[in-house]
């Protein structure tokens, strides 16, 4: 796989159930370049975001990210250059200044902790209240969520970003804003599962997954 490669997929095969979901997907993104994952639902679109991660051991092929190979003794270090914001973010417990810290307390994230001071710029940027950051996460609405798990990855410098219909909750002026941040930074590597035809015109790339429905197991 070559070096210059953001995110690289070879022949990908996963099976759930004894039915084929992904069979032999290739892909391979370019340092900034932003893809878009479609498909029906079942076509496996978020089941190749999380191979990309390593929740998902793939039956057959291989992942590469910036070139290195994604193993099992890979994986940790290799999520360092990964952001990944889901449909409903899993944010844990506790006030949103809280969950915005919580990671900073980690010896791999330690050395960014100074990017803190970027929460005022980025809540308004993201159209967040300050006031929201004293609020328990469960007070917040999905689109509130969406943003601050997006604000959350942000702040960790990853150079890749894995977005699993992160916007879906959004209102319009947040979908938009949130677009021009990730899609008009040439160093943001973005592959993303979205429904949204804005964001399929801000795009690079879109890739339209088959239903397999028909591949089972004898």
């Amino acid at each position: 796989m070559k070096q210059n490669t953001a995110i690289g997929i070879d022949k990908l095969t996963v099976w759930f159930d004894n039915r084929c979901v992904i069979d032999e997907f290739s892909l391979c993104l370019a340092p900034g370049e932003k893809v878009i994952l479609t498909g029906r639902s079942g076509s496996g679109k978020s089941t190749i975001l999380r191979c990309v991660l390593g929740f998902v051991v793939p039956e057959k092929g291989s992942i590469h990210i910036a070139g290195e190979p994604v193993t099992g003794e890979s994986i940790w270090r290799l999520r360092t250059r990964i952001a990944y914001v889901a449909q409903e973010p899993d944010l844990g417990v506790g006030q949103v200044r809280e969950i915005l810290e919580r990671p900073f307390a980690y010896r791999t994230n330690y050395h960014l902790k100074g990017n803190l001071a970027r929460l005022p710029e980025l809540f308004e940027r993201f159209l967040l209240p300050a006031e929201l950051l004293d609020k328990d996460i469960t007070d917040l609405s999905g689109g509130e969520k969406q943003r601050v798990g997006l604000v959350s990855a942000i702040l960790l410098d990853r150079p890749i970003f894995l977005l699993d219909e992160a916007s879906s909750a959004m209102d319009k002026s947040s979908r938009q804003v949130m677009r021009e941040y990730l899609y008009s930074d040439s160093e943001i590597t973005v592959l993303s599962v979205s429904h949204d035809p804005e964001e399929h015109s801000c795009s690079d790339r879109i890739v339209e997954l088959p239903y397999l429905s028909d591949r089972d197991k004898k």
